[in-house]
């Protein structure tokens, strides 16, 4: 993904099971990639972008998580901990490949495929504006919030 490019026009299960075309969505919309559900980096990350749902919607600004794991484990990590943040699946890895984070990780010497932590800040007219790779938790939620405020 480049600045300037559309949103793809992929589709991601939401945890009640429905379909959700991201390629129709309109912006501003934040989408954020995430390895696991109840992994600590991921806890943090959605429990952060959870704390800042309302500046998000303040803004106008929707924000969507995706990882690999199933609708229904989406639902036990949303209540487990009380997000309120979207969560969607993409099961398939359709929507990991169009926006490029599939991608070879090490992890104690060992080499696999997995999802690389990133975010991309969609404008109103759902073109890329920012994206963030190979993102660090602490204070993120809040640099997207920052990026979206200032579009």
């Amino acid at each position: 993904m480049e600045q300037g490019d559309a949103i793809p026009a992929v589709t991601v299960t939401t945890p009640e099971g429905g379909a959700l075309a991201l390629g129709e969505l309109k912006g501003p919309l934040v989408v954020y990639f995430y390895p696991k559900d109840d992994t600590s980096g991921c806890t943090r990350e959605a429990q952060d972008f959870t704390a800042l749902a309302a500046d998000f919607r303040a803004a106008g600004v929707r924000v969507i998580g995706i990882s690999k794991d199933s609708p229904a484990k989406h639902q036990k990590f949303a209540a487990k901990y009380d997000l309120t943040v979207e969560l969607a699946s993409d099961e398939d890895g359709t929507a990991c490949e169009a926006f490029g984070v599939w991608s070879e990780k090490k992890l104690y010497g060992k080499t696999y495929m997995g999802i690389e932590r990133a975010t991309f800040l969609f404008d109103g007219e759902g073109r890329l504006a920012t994206s963030w790779r190979k993102v660090k938790v602490p204070g993120h939620a809040q640099a997207v919030l920052e990026a979206a405020r200032a579009l």
